[in-house]
């Protein structure tokens, strides 16, 4: 099984920028993608981002297009999250989750393993 660890989270100014880290423990050979969600107080979870292990292709919300940059550096079995530009409704609880082969990148009942979280908040 897939173990993630999150972290890099913390407070920053309107504006500002953070990066976050999620790095896997082991088992990352049946990992075909990696993926960014968050949940803010009151809402449901909602897709941020996702690579392709092998390919590095990429996927983004709407929301974070052109602000948020997603990596990945395999020898690491590490993905990053690179966010700019951050306003206050980025805030929330970031979560890392990896998926095999097939379903919907974006639903976050696609993803088999989960991160616990590291807390993103952007004051004003």
């Amino acid at each position: 099984q897939v173990q993630l660890v999150e972290s890099g989270g913390g407070l920053v100014q309107a504006g500002g920028s953070l990066r976050l880290s999620c790095a896997a423990s082991t088992g990352s050979f049946s990992t075909y993608a990696m993926a960014w969600f968050r949940q803010a107080p009151g809402k449901e979870r909602e897709f941020v981002a996702a690579i392709t292990w092998r390919a590095g292709s990429t996927y983004y919300a709407d929301s974070v297009k052109g602000r948020f940059t997603i990596s990945r550096d395999n020898a690491k079995n590490t993905v990053y999250l690179q966010m700019n530009n951050l306003n206050p409704e980025d805030t929330a609880v970031y979560y890392c989750a990896s998926k095999g082969y097939g379903g919907s990148y974006s639903h976050f009942n696609t993803y088999a393993y989960w991160g616990q979280g590291t807390q993103v908040t952007v004051s004003s």
